[in-house]
């Protein structure tokens, strides 16, 4: 007897023991096809081919049974071999769809199978069991519609889905919010969209309440996020501006373009309000971005002496003489930090006191820049506490890792004494703080005590001979003076000596 599925697959022709060899082998390269589905996320499913090999089986087996249980056998494996390939040309059609980046409907793919699944069941009814389509759908009706009657809500959710995913507001990955849930989108389903939350919540939302609600979608571009922060009437919108966007454009998550805004926005009781408007590319991001903003934010403003006024008095209690005590620590403290500089250490107190005028402490948070290669500055920079990266970036833009300096390192002494742009970027590896000097102490050291310009100018050029081997090439030194009287040059230059 031949079967309807060898009929099918082309097997009428063959005698019957070469069918069933054919049919266990088309059996094994199924169950193989399955096997090798099941190790990766791909459009086909296992399932397919498990139901394949499972349809193809049976038929197999069929003809040990007898008439006329044998035919009833071969009828079920016929409809469970076309139920897997209507499984298979709609997978097909979803991996098509996925290769040109566009999105299947899962909902839609579900009720695709389903119809395609009631066509064949009803061809088989007809052709083999005599039972007309119009009958049986004739006598479904008033189930259907009582079991849809009783399933209204269901139903709603179904049809909400499938209209979200017709409409393709989102993809799964993306960052949505509906009412108060926002969370990163697994998947939408025949009832509810899937999201989780930054807290690792999974949310099953109704398909008809997102359906019924605004969806914001964060994933469809750069997203703005803001905050305001208060600063002193005393400091010029002007300058908070400055000071701001150099912080912002160090943050390698906060988008170039669009450009951030700083916005003076009212004036309050005790300080202008200023809203600082920023975009980021990923949404999962905002909370520690935010994070980064506001807390580099504090150091950058205490950096620059700008303060952030609140309403409240303070009353400070203190013995008699301590701000006295106080500077005076600092001051030795200043002095030996100055000491650590190579080329400082053998000067006297009173010639280090005459830069302590001109020197500040600064703080800088992690990850933020204290100078940036290819910028003009004339400060010198000694750690105090933390570490710092230094990092040199190459004509072909590459990135290379220089150093790492700690407490007691100096860095800037080129540019200090040379005028010449910073040769890499120093990066806060922790917090850091530093002492900073710039040239106008140096001016005034120079000014009074004319003798020391030589000595330090000796001594950095020990220091810099590798660095200025390369600017003596070049039109900065004629290569005949040496590096200690091309020093002494630019020395002169800059300080007016």
């Amino acid at each position: 007897m031949v079967t309807p599925l060898q009929t099918l697959l082309g097997l009428s022709l063959l005698n019957h023991q070469l069918r069933l060899f054919v049919e266990g082998v088309l059996t094994v390269f199924a169950l193989l096809g399955a096997i090798a589905l099941r190790r990766g996320r791909r459009a086909l499913t296992p399932t397919t081919f498990v139901l394949m090999a499972g349809s193809i089986w049976i038929d197999a087996i069929s003809h040990f049974f007898r008439a006329p249980a044998a035919a009833k056998v071969a009828t079920a494996a016929y409809i469970l071999f076309q139920f897997a390939i209507v499984r298979l040309v709609i997978e097909g059609a979803d991996a098509m769809m996925r290769r040109g980046k566009a999105h299947f409907s899962t909902i839609l793919k579900d009720l695709l199978m389903f119809a395609g699944w009631a066509a064949v069941a009803l061809v088989v009814l007809y052709s083999d069991f005599g039972v007309e389509p119009f009958t049986l759908l004739g006598t479904t009706t008033v189930l259907a519609a009582v079991i849809g009657f009783a399933l209204q809500e269901t139903l709603g959710n179904i049809f909400s889905g499938l209209t979200l995913q017709m409409g393709h507001p989102f993809d799964p990955g993306d960052w949505v919010r509906s009412g108060l849930h926002v969370g990163r989108l697994k998947g939408t389903t025949w009832r509810s969209t899937v999201i989780v939350t930054r807290a690792n919540e999974r949310l099953e939302i109704p398909n008809s309440l997102i359906a019924k609600d605004v969806l914001y979608n964060y994933s469809t571009g750069g997203v703005a996020d803001e905050i305001s922060v208060g600063i002193s009437y005393s400091v010029p919108p002007n300058r908070v501006h400055e000071v701001v966007m150099t912080l912002l454009r160090d943050l390698p998550l906060v988008m170039h373009e669009p450009q951030p805004e700083v916005l003076a926005w009212e004036y309050g009781d005790s300080a202008i309000k200023y809203r600082i408007k920023y975009w980021i590319s990923d949404y999962g991001a905002q909370d520690h971005v935010r994070d980064r903003v506001v807390s580099n934010l504090w150091y950058a403003l205490r950096r620059h002496s700008i303060e952030i006024p609140f309403p409240i008095r303070t009353i400070h209690m203190q013995a008699e003489g301590a701000d006295e005590k106080r500077d005076e620590m600092l001051e030795r403290e200043l002095i030996s930090e100055l000491r650590q500089v190579e080329f400082l250490q053998g000067l006297k107190e009173e010639e280090l006191r005459v830069l302590l005028p001109t020197i500040a402490v600064r703080q800088f948070g992690a990850g933020e820049m204290l100078v940036r290669q290819g910028e003009q500055g004339e400060s010198l920079y000694i750690i105090r506490r933390g570490l710092v990266d230094v990092i040199a970036h190459t004509p072909d833009g590459k990135s290379k890792h220089l150093a790492q300096l700690s407490r007691t390192n100096y860095f800037g002494e080129g540019t200090l004494m040379t005028g010449e742009p910073r040769t890499a970027d120093i990066c806060a590896v922790t917090d850091v703080e530093v002492v900073e000097m710039d040239r106008e102490g140096l001016r005034r050291l120079f000014k009074e005590h004319p003798e020391v310009a030589s000595q330090i100018g000796e001594i950095v050029a020990v220091r810099l001979e590798d660095r200025l081997k390369k600017l003596a090439e070049g039109t900065h030194h004629d290569g005949k003076g040496g590096t200690h009287r091309w020093l002494l040059a630019k020395m002169r230059e800059l300080f007016d000596l």
